[in-house]
């Protein structure tokens, strides 16, 4: 998942600088040409004079980072000159002596920060996707500062005069209207800052933001601390029974590179649940990994995040009342396509007695099947997933693992990612290996549209491991803009656990409709066609954003794209129309628990910021207002615990506050479009280059919900998502 800001690239810095806690890196948005950016040619000709190659364009195609000159050591000095260079640049607008016009206020901030925004984008790429102890330190040392170097841009008063008078007099300017929504929308992105408050209540948002970011750097570095510091290690490999050879193997190999021979490692993985209790046949040790997956963050010791939580938390509430709103979910609501806070209580209100039903539902059958193998116990959180797969067995002579074999992950990726593009899209893809990479697991891939002009540069990073945050991201180095000049170079990460030596790397359904997700947020940086680097490809609603990616995902079982690439790793055998058959008769089975365990997080996220001040809770309270607001909400049910707690809830603490519904949200529209796709005949150019037209490549260039309605043609319909979901009362 990906998101990167909607607006100024001084908007962006503060979110960049939050992008490693979250499921999505959010790089800065680019902005200009400067004096100190010598072009390609230049730095070729006197390269003995850089000395840090981050100050300067990359040489390489498409300015594709020099992944081979860069080191740690260069991105705090970069950083620091980077910003002053940024405040030059807008000292500069707002000190001009000419009045103020569309071109020498508007266009020059979008043409500002260049040098900001890419040191920020291949920083917080490398802090999500390879970071050690120098990237973590220049991370929490730039927090703050970064938060800061936003605020003096949107806090000051004589730059936000020239916004407010090129605003005020916009209808008298002949404006195109993508440059009519680049005035109204960075008016707006001031205001919300705070550039109408006074003098006295800026300094007080000053140091709301510092502190934010401070904590929010903190909290994920706790997070990842403590997924490393927790892995679960398992004496033998007798305990370990029901997980298949490769995966013992992955787990010996984990233990080994800890130092650890002879024992075994499962490292823990972002959500509650872990995949591990799938399998095992040890209820004990199903029992400890659970019991610590949801411990993490409020056990005590050096990476307990419940004081940072909660004071982030405080702040945030404080920080809304003084911009005059309600709570923080309504300031962040505002500004998404959701609107209000009722609008989404009502949305979430609706589907979670639903979902919850159908959970109950399906632990009903789990504990039958419980009883009937004489276990004499009560269902429970870490059985969930086990006996899940032991009555999908019974109902439908199928379970998951049976697919894995026909699901190698470079051949998912070509034969089925890439085919389903090329011919959705007409867009073809030829692997580079004369650019330089930040590790040996990175392809790089060059991108050719129908024509057979080069599109982008992909990158993907699919395996897991320590140095690498938990999840699956987009995220971008380079933004298209035709201000700029400048084509996408956009990344696909994911945590798939890396096979032994000389193994296949066999993917879960799941890991394959990720891959397939990820990739619609590819789709969505690479297909952007918009003038100015503020509006480019996931710069979108945080409720929308997951939309193109969702739709994306369709592809992963449509039958021609299935039958290219569904195919055994061993004897190229093709999936068996009975196999397909009862995992498409599956497809709706643990749908409760999915859409509960999805419900409970979102309304948890909504809980926490929708509090006044003297609503949140201390530290040691945190856990009784969690389990209260799970409770309230009608979704507290034990064995289904929420996706994520709150004190390893990355997300919230991140750029997801507040918005951590937006993926049910944007399925609605997702639902609703691929009903769209069957109807107009599917996988056909007309119907690519129709979504293309009108969505993929608008960014956020036009409004997003009339983007949706261009291409649908009305406003979304939600019983598309109630089918899918079997939320349907029928």
């Amino acid at each position: 998942m990906k998101v990167q800001t909607s607006l100024a690239l001084a908007v962006a810095i503060a979110l960049a600088a939050s992008a490693c806690s979250k499921d999505d890196s959010a790089p800065v948005t680019a902005a200009a040409d400067t004096a100190r950016q010598a072009e390609p040619a230049e730095v070729a000709a006197e390269p003995e004079t850089i000395v840090n190659p981050l100050l300067v364009k990359s040489g390489n195609y498409l300015q594709y980072p020099e992944f081979d000159l860069i080191e740690d050591d260069h991105y705090a000095p970069a950083f620091e000159a980077a910003m002053a260079e940024h405040i030059e640049e807008i000292e500069a607008i707002a000190n001009n002596a000419d009045a103020p016009t569309f071109d020498n206020t508007m266009v020059a901030m979008e043409r500002s920060g260049q040098m900001l925004g890419r040191v920020a984008r291949i920083f917080f790429s490398m802090a999500a996707a390879n970071t050690n102890d120098t990237i973590e330190a220049v991370r929490s040392e730039m927090a703050p500062k970064l938060s800061a170097h936003r605020d003096a841009i949107l806090l000051d008063p004589t730059l936000f005069e020239r916004v407010k008078a090129v605003y005020e007099n916009r209808d008298a300017i002949e404006l195109d209207p993508e440059s009519q929504r680049l005035v109204e929308e960075t008016h707006k992105d001031f205001v919300r800052a705070g550039a109408l408050l006074s003098d006295e209540d800026k300094e007080k948002l000053k140091a709301y933001n510092a502190e934010l970011a401070t904590l929010a750097t903190r909290f994920s570095q706790n997070v990842l601390g403590e997924v490393n510091a927790n892995a679960i290690v398992v004496d033998s490999a007798e305990e370990l029974a029901g997980m298949s050879e490769n995966q013992i193997a992955s787990a010996a190999e984990a233990a080994k590179a800890r130092d650890m021979e002879g024992k075994y490692v499962l490292p823990l993985l972002n959500y509650s649940n872990q995949p591990y209790n799938a399998s095992l046949e040890n209820r004990a040790l199903r029992e400890r990994i659970q019991k610590t997956s949801l411990g993490r963050g409020s056990s005590g010791g050096e990476f307990d995040n419940r004081k940072i939580m909660t004071d982030i938390a405080r702040i945030r509430a404080e920080r809304a009342l003084l911009m005059g709103y309600e709570n923080h979910a309504a300031y962040i609501l505002e500004n998404q396509t959701a609107r209000t806070v009722e609008a989404v209580n009502t949305r979430l209100a609706s589907l979670a007695p639903p979902a919850v039903a159908n959970a109950k539902k399906e632990a009903a059958d789990l504990q039958a099947m419980i009883d009937a193998e004489g276990g004499d116990f009560e269902l429970a959180n870490w059985d969930w997933s086990f006996y899940a797969e032991k009555v999908r067995a019974d109902k439908y002579d199928f379970d998951d693992s049976q697919l894995k074999p026909y699901f190698e992950m470079n051949n998912v990726l070509v034969n089925g990612v890439y085919f389903a593009a090329e011919k959705v899209f007409g867009i073809t893809f030829k692997e580079r290996t004369d650019l330089p990479k930040y590790h040996p697991d990175v392809q790089i891939w060059e991108v050719f549209d129908a024509d057979g002009s080069t599109l982008a540069l992909f990158t993907t990073d699919f395996y897991a491991r320590e140095s690498k945050r938990g999840g699956a991201w987009m995220n971008s180095y380079v933004d298209q803009s035709h201000l700029l000049g400048t084509l996408p170079v956009v990344n696909n990460h994911l945590n798939v656990p890396k096979p032994p030596e000389g193994q296949p790397t066999l993917l879960t359904w799941d890991e394959v409709t990720t891959m397939f997700h990820e990739f619609g947020h590819a789709l969505h940086g690479m297909f952007s066609n918009v003038k100015y680097p503020s509006f480019s490809g996931t710069s979108v609603p945080r409720d929308f954003v997951e939309y193109p990616s969702q739709v994306n995902e369709m592809w992963a079982d449509w039958p021609e794209v299935l039958a290219n690439y569904a195919v055994h790793y061993e004897t190229g055998e093709a999936l068996p129309q009975e196999l397909l058959e009862k995992k498409l008769a599956s497809s709706q089975f643990n749908e409760g628990y999915a859409t509960t365990e999805y419900l409970a997080a979102s309304l948890l996220d909504q809980a926490w910021h929708q509090l006044k001040p003297d609503e949140v809770p201390n530290a040691d309270g945190l856990l009784d207002f969690e389990a209260g607001a799970l409770a309230d909400a009608g979704v507290d049910f034990p064995p289904v615990p929420a996706r994520y707690r709150s004190t390893y809830f990355s997300h919230i603490a991140g750029g997801y506050s507040a918005g951590y519904y937006s993926y049910i949200w944007s399925e609605v529209l997702d639902a609703d479009s691929v009903e769209w796709f069957k109807e107009n005949g599917g996988m056909r150019r007309e119907n690519g280059d129709h979504f293309r037209a009108t969505l993929l490549s608008r960014g956020g260039a036009e409004d997003a919900m009339q983007q949706f309605e261009n291409f649908r043609g009305r406003e979304p319909d939600i019983q598309p998502l109630l089918v899918r979901r079997g939320l349907t009362t029928e």
